[in-house]
């Protein structure tokens, strides 16, 4: 325990004796001696010292009660006046100062070396530092027991909360990790933040309520939890991929029913259920954090996947109908994403049970993503995602060979020819409307119209054909991850 002066007083064989006025306080810890003879020592204090002096400069009044003024300033706790030096008394213009300023004055006598009362003061600050280590050792290693014993980061940071007293909160990419209190929302007003380093991007943070107790166990606490949270995300890339390549699988119709249904419960996910699906979509660089995004309340019954091929970066959510609002969770997951700065579009799919109902409702959620809104629900039963979600047809093959010579000639000639289809199309098959969207002549439209119908065999200005265009478009749109 730190030394007061009334400890120092009280010590017999220092014979120390306070000169103080007894109104002046002697129970203020001391952190250290300082040993000084200068004028004006202020600028070599930090506060909490005992200065002791024998006064060989303080040989006027003025300099006496200056060295008062400068202790006071400095936060000293006291004055130690040694006498019998240049002294034979503490002087009386020093006492009267430091009982105006209630500054504690102890004479020391000849016989007491300053070195006998520095001594005392380091010894007591020793063993309080070392009982504070031993303290901190202790609570480190409770911290790692409820870690590493099953009950990880809730059961950490149930630990924690008692020792500072306050309620705690990890929050990782904007969503919330763990808290010892249901509701909590934390904010720089009532709570302080702590950053959490674990070597991402993920604006990892330790929210402390205000007030708290910490005597160092947080900084302990720090490293503990950053290793968790990273431990975390490796986990949860882990386990998304392996979703991502059995929902692959199911989506591209390579499995048997019964497979599908074996794989399906092995993910958690119960095919006679009814699930939907909310799809994102997003850029090579920012996918590594989309992947590993921790999901908002009311999705902790989903299972998460991530699907990477020919440049596609999506993230799947499978969820149970039972989760809530198809919407309302959607919105959910939008407003995490913005946290994180990815502005993607959600795409919804319906509700289905079975494998094939989920690959129904991966097609009606990436087409739904494509109406470029916030949160896009499936408006209506789409023929396209049906006809995508059917294992008995070649959706693909027709697309690739409706559209395949297209895509040839466009590059082989830097020509446009499949955006001018998109664009006729989408404007109803109007030249004018091509024309102007285009910034073309109209008869270069009507041209190109010509080279894609001798390219293709179909007709754009022919309905039948028009249709079997418009479904090649979809499903190049829509395909699923090859």
């Amino acid at each position: 325990m730190a030394l007061s002066l009334a400890d120092l007083l009280g010590t017999p064989g220092l014979h120390l004796k306070n000169l103080g006025s007894v109104r002046t306080p002697l129970t203020s810890a001391i952190d250290w001696v300082a040993v000084t003879e200068l004028e004006n020592p202020q600028g070599f204090l930090s506060g909490g010292e005992l200065v002791l002096t024998t006064g060989a400069r303080q040989g006027t009044a003025d300099a006496q009660r200056s060295f008062v003024r400068q202790i006071k300033q400095a936060g000293a706790v006291g004055i130690g006046f040694g006498i019998g030096f240049e002294h034979d008394s503490v002087p009386a213009a020093l006492l009267a100062e430091a009982n105006r300023w209630a500054v504690p004055v102890v004479e020391v006598p000849y016989s007491t070396p300053f070195i006998a009362i520095g001594k005392l003061v380091a010894d007591a600050r020793s063993s309080d530092h070392y009982i504070k280590l031993e303290r901190l050792l202790r609570e480190h290693q409770v911290l790692a027991r409820a870690l590493l014993t099953g009950g990880g980061l809730p059961a950490l940071l149930m630990k924690l909360s008692s020792m500072v007293a306050a309620d705690l909160v990890i929050t990782q990419y904007g969503g919330e990790v763990a808290a010892t209190s249901a509701g909590a929302a934390p904010d720089d007003d009532a709570w302080h933040a702590v950053a959490l380093s674990t070597g991402k991007r993920d604006s990892s943070t330790l929210w402390l309520r205000r007030p708290f107790h910490d005597d160092g166990i947080v900084d302990y606490a720090r490293g503990l939890i950053s290793i968790e949270l990273n431990n975390l995300v490796q986990r949860r890339q882990s386990a998304r991929q392996i979703a991502g390549q059995v929902i692959s699988d199911i989506v591209r119709g390579t499995l048997e029913a019964a497979d599908s249904s074996a794989r399906l419960e092995n993910l958690g996910i119960a095919p006679a259920s009814k699930n939907f699906v909310l799809l994102v979509s997003t850029e090579t660089n920012k996918f590594p954090t989309l992947a590993t995004i921790t999901l908002p309340a009311g999705l902790e019954s989903a299972v998460a996947a991530t699907i990477s091929s020919e440049g596609k970066q999506e993230l799947l959510l499978v969820v149970p109908t039972q989760a809530g609002d198809p919407a309302a969770l959607g919105r959910a997951l939008s407003h995490q994403m913005h946290n994180i700065k990815i502005t993607a579009p959600v795409g919804i799919g319906g509700a289905y049970s079975q494998a094939n109902g989920l690959r129904w409702s991966y097609f009606e959620a990436r087409e739904a993503a494509t109406r470029g809104l916030e949160v896009n629900v499936p408006e209506r039963l789409s023929l396209t995602s049906l006809l995508l979600a059917s294992e008995d047809v070649p959706m693909a093959d027709m697309a690739a060979e409706a559209l395949g010579p297209l895509a040839a000639f466009d590059a082989a000639h830097g020509a446009e020819l499949v955006d001018t289809l998109e664009s006729y199309l989408r404007l109803n098959g109007s030249v004018a409307a091509v024309a102007d969207a285009l910034a073309l002549h109209r008869n270069t439209v009507r041209y190109r119209l010509t080279q894609i119908t001798e390219l293709t065999g179909y007709d754009p200005a022919l309905t039948p054909d028009r249709v079997q265009l418009w479904l090649a478009l979809a499903v190049r749109r829509l395909s699923p991850p090859a």
